[in-house]
């Protein structure tokens, strides 16, 4: 589902928009809603004041959140004090996830290619790819700019979320129809919310992905909803040992992009 917001630049047409942006400054937002809400002004303003000074767009497609989950956990890894331990500690998740998928009744040929897309990804942080060098933070926005490669991330992490639910009985209790708000069973409730491409995520499915990749997310609401502008921060807490950065979510409503505390892209060493 194409999305758009209060103070947005872009049209509904999102076919235009890159899948995900270069980092931008958060001034960049804020001039958008200077003309609209000033709550959301408010709430930007604080999220500036508290050091989050950047955020990369993500395309408002219905897939934005597992995308943007995606290329931020990567860029964790890639920035991440011990790229090794980083790297081979991610992939070992991964290869760990597949017989989960399998237990659940996807069946490895379906699911192999879009695995690869993404333990290709990691291991090349550590691993040279086909073009002989390693990944850096411009041949991560190439990768996920190209279509095949970015959607088949996001489809695997949408298996891996539907396995998760599936196989997690802690979950059951909180599979609640968006809009008739009835109990569904796991099945019903992945077939139509999780696997469906273009089928936005919520608490739900945002826990289930957190704890099958075992890595900790924060989302920010800028919802406009606190007249002091003040923004909440909702964690999902699923990896207390990791020594990984936590992906940092910006929440408008119906969409996600990514929170930073950069506001520009870092220059990649000259190649030499």
């Amino acid at each position: 589902m194409s999305q758009s917001f209060p103070g947005d630049s872009f049209d509904v047409d999102v076919s235009n928009q890159p899948l995900i942006a270069p980092l931008t400054p958060m001034l960049a937002l804020r001039e958008e809603y200077e003309n609209g809400s000033q709550f959301f002004v408010k709430q930007i303003d604080w999220l500036i004041n508290q050091g989050w000074i950047g955020f990369r767009r993500t395309r408002g497609d219905g897939d934005c959140f597992y995308r943007s989950l995606a290329f931020a956990y990567i860029e964790n890894i890639l920035n991440s004090s011990d790229t090794m331990l980083a790297a081979t500690g991610a992939l070992s998740v991964l290869e760990a996830s597949q017989p989960q998928l399998e237990s659940v009744g996807f069946q490895r040929l379906v699911f192999e290619d879009f695995y690869d897309c993404l333990a290709s990804l990691i291991n090349q942080v550590i691993n040279p790819g086909p073009n002989g060098q390693l990944l850096n933070i411009n041949a991560l926005l190439e990768a996920f700019n190209n279509p095949e490669i970015s959607n088949s991330i996001v489809m695997y992490l949408r298996l891996l979320t539907s396995a998760e639910i599936k196989t997690n009985p802690e979950i059951a209790a909180f599979l609640i129809h968006p809009e008739t708000g009835e109990q569904m069973d796991p099945e019903g409730f992945c077939n139509n919310f999780v696997e469906a491409v273009g089928k936005e995520a919520d608490h739900v499915q945002m826990n289930a992905l957190a704890t099958a990749l075992k890595v900790n997310v924060n989302v920010a609401y800028l919802d406009g909803h606190d007249q002091e502008g003040k923004v909440s921060f909702v964690p999902f807490q699923n990896a207390p040992f990791t020594f990984l950065e936590p992906v940092n979510l910006l929440y408008r409503p119906g969409h996600y992009d990514i929170l930073d505390r950069r506001d520009a892209d870092p220059i990649p060493p000259l190649l030499v």
